[in-house]
């Protein structure tokens, strides 16, 4: 099945099937305003099945990191409509981002860790959206997430005292700690040496089929796209290419 789907797309305003956790139609989006405005990302039009492991490549600048912060929302949407997990992000105000991010988790290159924390506070800090959790079932749930990384015996230690492929997985279980529906991964191997980067994506890779989420990752690293169930790739703000994977 292809991802860049030729058949026509749910419309902004009609429910969105099930299976879908990503689904965008004629996405557009500028930088700049007046005579700065720039368009970034040209008509883009996708899916994404719930439970994919999608692997997005292209050249640096190509719209990459952009495509995947507004799926993320990270920042708002402008033109076209982008469907994350049913809800409509096109036009959604700050606090409705905010409720949409809360099923999502987010893998960084540069890891973003707080060094004055400890790894395993730092993984809690990714439950502090979800106000039903106590403090001790959030130290509880950080605890395991380690434990299931292979970090059980670096939990209170502080991000200095970490190497890269560690710090890293920290960062998986930060994500994932919350059981989010959708993972999203920028250029997660970039900072690792080949094993270490491998180590991080298989464990992406386990950790989020054992839970059923989507994942989304760019990279550069072509090392580690046999991972994906998809390929698809950016080049100028368009979206050129997608293969399956066997």
């Amino acid at each position: 099945m292809n991802l860049i789907s030729s058949s026509p797309l749910p419309t902004p305003h009609s429910p969105l099937p099930s299976h879908l956790a990503i689904s965008i139609q004629d996405l557009n989006h500028f930088y700049g305003v007046g005579n700065l405005r720039k368009q970034v990302l040209f008509n883009i039009n996708l899916e994404i099945q719930t439970g994919e492991i999608v692997i997005m490549t292209g050249p640096s600048g190509s719209g990459k990191t952009t495509l995947l912060s507004l799926i993320g929302c990270l920042r708002s949407a402008q033109e076209g409509s982008l469907k994350i997990l049913g809800e409509e992000v096109c036009g959604a105000g700050k606090r409705r981002l905010m409720q949409i991010r809360r099923n999502a988790g987010y893998i960084f290159q540069a890891h973003n860790l707080l060094e004055f924390l400890t790894a395993k506070q730092n993984v809690m800090m990714s439950l502090e959206l979800h106000d039903h959790i106590s403090y001790d079932e959030a130290e509880a749930k950080a605890e395991i997430m380690l434990a299931s990384v292979g970090l059980s015996d670096r939990m209170e230690y502080y991000p200095e005292h970490l190497s890269g492929g560690q710090k890293q997985r920290v960062a998986i279980a930060r994500a994932l700690v919350s059981h989010p529906k959708l993972v999203l991964a920028d250029e997660p191997t970039a900072a690792l040496d080949k094993k270490s980067g491998r180590d991080v994506v298989e464990l992406m890779q386990q950790l989020a089929k054992e839970q059923g989420c989507t994942i989304l990752l760019v990279t550069h690293d072509n090392r580690i796209l046999d991972i994906a169930d998809r390929i698809i790739q950016m080049e100028d703000g368009s979206l050129t290419a997608n293969a399956q994977q066997s």
